[in-house]
Formats: C-alpha cells, sequence, structure tokens
C-alpha cells in the first residue's frame, strides 16, 4: 500500500509494517544522505508551528531542505490570519493551494485533523495539544529499534507527566501493538487520562492492571508504579497476579525508561504548579544503580528541565540526544514517502495487536459537545465547518468518544429518531442504561445533553427515565 498523499494526524494513521518500512529508509537517510538531494526537489513544505518548538520545526524544515526542496513557514498564531479570526479550515485550504505538505503543531487538541481534512494535501501532526505527536513516537520507536535492534516485545516504563504529555500518549499505542509491556510511572496527580486507559484496553489485546495495591517494599525500592499494561504473551498466571508478574518483569530489566516533564503549560489554572513540582518524581543515577536498570535505555522528548539530572548527560545508557539526531532521518523518510518521492517495500504485516473496529459515528446536532474545553470542536463556535462528531464506542454504559480529541462523554438521554415517526406524541427520551434504550440503532440515535435539551426538542420523558 502506498503511503502517497496521505496525512498523519495519529499514530494509528501507519500500520506496523509501514513503520518497519519508513524506518529502513530512516536508515537509508542516514547513512547515505548525499543520495536525497534531490529527492524532493521543486516540492514545498509548509511549516506551521503555533506553539513553541525547537527540535521538532528544526528537524522537519532541515530534513526538507537536504531533500532538496522548499519550506514556507509561520511560527506565531499572531502574526497569522487566525488572529484576525479566520477559521483553520479557511486557513488549511489556502495554505494548501500555496504548498505541497503541511507541518502543523497547534494548541487545540484535533486541529491537525481538521487542517487534514480540508487542504487537500498531506498533512502531519506535529503536535495538537495534549491529544497526540506522532512524529515524535516514530523517532522514539527508530532509536528503541537502533540501540535494541527491535521494538517487539520489550518493557518500557513511561514516567512524569502522563496526564499532559502527548508524546506518551501516541507513544503507547504504537508499544501495545509492538508486544511491549507498559509500566505507568506518573508523578502525583499527574496519572494516564482514563479514556487513555480505556481505549487501550478495549482496542488492544493485551490487559491493562491497576497497580495501586502493590507491595510497598517493592515500590519503595524502584519507583511508584500506578499501572501496567501486560503484553498478550505474558503468562496466563502472571496476568492474573499483576503483583507477581511487575516484580517479575522489573527482576527481568527496564528496557527503556521513557521520561517527560512537568507541562507546566497545560495545567489547569486552579492546579498549584509548585506543589506538583515538590513532588514530581527525578531521574538520577543513584534511581539507575538498581541492577533492573543496568541495560535500561533512558529516553526523553526533550526540552527537560529538572525531571532528569545533567549528571546522566555522560551516562552510555542515555538516549535523549541521539533521539533528537535521529529526528532529521525519520522526518526526511516520512516526507519522502507521503510526498511520492520514494515507494516503500512493506514488509509482511504480522498479527497486529490493535483491534480493527469501524465504530458507528454519531454527529447529530441535539446540543452534546466535547468534554474537553480545548477540543476543536469547542473552538470556533460560530463558525459550522468544524461540528462535535463522535465514534459509539460502547452501549453499556453509553459512551461516545470525540473523533478529534479521543475524549468520551457518557450521556445520560437518549431517544430514537425512528419510533416517533414525525408524531408529537410520540416523541419520548429515555434514560442511556435503560434496557429500552438499548434498542436503538445507532443510525436512529438521537443523544440529549440533559432534560431541558430534550424537551426543547418537544421530548417528553418516558417510563424509562429516572426522576
Amino acid at each position: 500500500m502506498s503511503l502517497t498523499n496521505r496525512s498523519l494526524v495519529t499514530i494509528d494513521d501507519l500500520s506496523d509494517g509501514e513503520m518497519e518500512a519508513l524506518f529502513s529508509l530512516a536508515d537509508e537517510m542516514a547513512d547515505y544522505p548525499k543520495n536525497q538531494t534531490e529527492l524532493c526537489h521543486g516540492k514545498i513544505m509548509a511549516s506551521l508551528f503555533f506553539e513553541p518548538s525547537t527540535r521538532t520545526r528544526l528537524s522537519f524544515e532541515a530534513g526538507m531542505l537536504r531533500l532538496g526542496g522548499r519550506v514556507i513557514t509561520t511560527v506565531d498564531i499572531g502574526a497569522s490570519s487566525l488572529a484576525k479570526g479566520e477559521t483553520i479550515a479557511d486557513m488549511a485550504k489556502v495554505v494548501g493551494s500555496y504548498a505541497d505538505i503541511i507541518v502543523i503543531r497547534h494548541p487545540w487538541e484535533g486541529a491537525a485533523r481538521v487542517v487534514a481534512d480540508y487542504a487537500g494535501i498531506p498533512v502531519i501532526n506535529a503536535g495538537d495539544g495534549s491529544h497526540e505527536h506522532p512524529t515524535q513516537t516514530l523517532c522514539d520507536l527508530y532509536t528503541i529499534r537502533k540501540q535494541r535492534r527491535t521494538i517487539r516485545n520489550l518493557r518500557i516504563a513511561l514516567w512524569g507527566d502522563l496526564k499532559h504529555g502527548r508524546t506518551v500518549h501516541s507513544l503507547i499505542y504504537a508499544l501495545a501493538r509492538f508486544d511491549a509491556t507498559i509500566l505507568f510511572c506518573p508523578g502525583p496527580g499527574l496519572e494516564m487520562p482514563e479514556h487513555v486507559l480505556r481505549r487501550l484496553s478495549s482496542e488492544y489485546k493485551g490487559e491493562l492492571k491497576k497497580c495501586r495495591n502493590l507491595n510497598q517494599e517493592l515500590n519503595s525500592k524502584l519507583f511508584p508504579i500506578d499501572a501496567v499494561y501486560l503484553t498478550p504473551s505474558s503468562p496466563h498466571q502472571l496476568a492474573m497476579l499483576p503483583d507477581i508478574n511487575v516484580g517479575v518483569e522489573l527482576k527481568a530489566g527496564v528496557d527503556a525508561l521513557y521520561v517527560t516533564r512537568l507541562q507546566k503549560e497545560r495545567q489547569a489554572p486552579t492546579v498549584g504548579v509548585q506543589e506538583l513540582k515538590k513532588g514530581y518524581p527525578v531521574v538520577d543515577k543513584k534511581l539507575l544503580k538498581a541492577k533492573e536498570f543496568k541495560k535500561t535505555l533512558v529516553m526523553h522528548p526533550l526540552p527537560r528541565v529538572d525531571e532528569l539530572t545533567h549528571e546522566m548527560d555522560a551516562d552510555p545508557r542515555s538516549m535523549y540526544f541521539k533521539q533528537a539526531a535521529y529526528g532529521m532521518p525519520v522526518r526526511m523518510a516520512l516526507l519522502a514517502l507521503l510526498l511520492g518521492a520514494k515507494e516503500p517495500t512493506i514488509p509482511e504485516e504480522k498479527d497486529s495487536f490493535i483491534r480493527k473496529t469501524d465504530y458507528p459515528v454519531y454527529h447529530r446536532d441535539s446540543g452534546i459537545t466535547c468534554p474537553n474545553t480545548n477540543c476543536v470542536s469547542n473552538q470556533e463556535t460560530e463558525v459550522r465547518y468544524i461540528k462535535p462528531e463522535f465514534k459509539i464506542v460502547s452501549r453499556q454504559p453509553l459512551t461516545l468518544r470525540c473523533i478529534y480529541c479521543d475524549h468520551e462523554l457518557h450521556p445520560q438521554y437518549v431517544a430514537s429518531s425512528e419510533w416517533h415517526q414525525r408524531k408529537l406524541e410520540n416523541k419520548k427520551y429515555h434514560s442511556a442504561d435503560s434496557h429500552f434504550a438499548k434498542k436503538i440503532k445507532p443510525e436512529n440515535l438521537i443523544v440529549f445533553a440533559s432534560k431541558d435539551e430534550a424537551k426543547a426538542q418537544q421530548f417528553r420523558p418516558s417510563s424509562y427515565v429516572r426522576q
């Protein structure tokens, strides 16, 4: 399958085989840089960075120049027409007429998807709020592959701000697909979002276990483990006993410790950043003296602040500067593939650990909105380009997942567009958890944010509504 003219908005836009092919091409880019200088001759990349960036922006721009292409750029919303009230959709259409490919970073979650929907050219998500950062995940996997010769069947610990770190949100989905055992080690109050964990448990074949009751001695000797994702290849008896399994996994060693900084810029105004900093875990040589970390790769997407000591820089286990350097060939390979300058040889797909699910989509204008205030669907509310849209991922309980940012909504009241047959006396709404409501076909489902919303649309409560 060709990658030409495709976009990369989330890490799931690439199959396992396509990632492997991209890494092989990245090796070629790194080993023979002089052979790549004409690949993208005559092509223009639009670099749209509406949040601060050093490594991602410069590696994309330098990569495009090394491929023989050219770059047009803007790095400030205040210096663009978005500051005048232009919609993201309109901006995407205009920039799409100037360039051959767009790389965008934006503070709104789901913004990259909107640009991909309207630009008419390939779009690469370089980070959208706290949602995803798929190209950083490609760099992370490539780093592991270079050092471990594989990205399968590894034990990876994710450390720090797992709540707001978009790099780890993309990374866990990719790791699960490559049969990893994942240890979650968050700072206090910075645990992985529940909607991310639910997606991990529902769409991948492994098992997610909360580990808050782990043996205190185990925690104090190493680090606090909040949860563990057990690979499908874990022995069944260990999967049933998460405390024992974590101990076994740690004794076998951790392949990589992925450290993230406290995302101060994404904390809610009511959150005391100084308090979070006091309890934030630090990686230093003292921690890594444990035998379990003897061969552990220490990784960080950068920039670092206080969570990773500078004494680690000289440690041969530290990989973060190599990660940054690998960003060049990885992003060069991605640009070449999406622009059709290279046609990859996709290796035969092995069994993928992601369960491909075609969820029905809910997009009625019935008053419900994404609960994430930073979702792109909650911005530009006076413009109807971007309408709230959700995947119906569960009926027990009714769960809608925003197509833009993956946050979940659990509506309380529903109705059917079929049953009332346009007769006012038949227009009734029901509690979403009633057995009657579960009979409603997805294509006929109407969801209400409240009883008042249902009444505003002339629906009356049925006997299946709790008073």
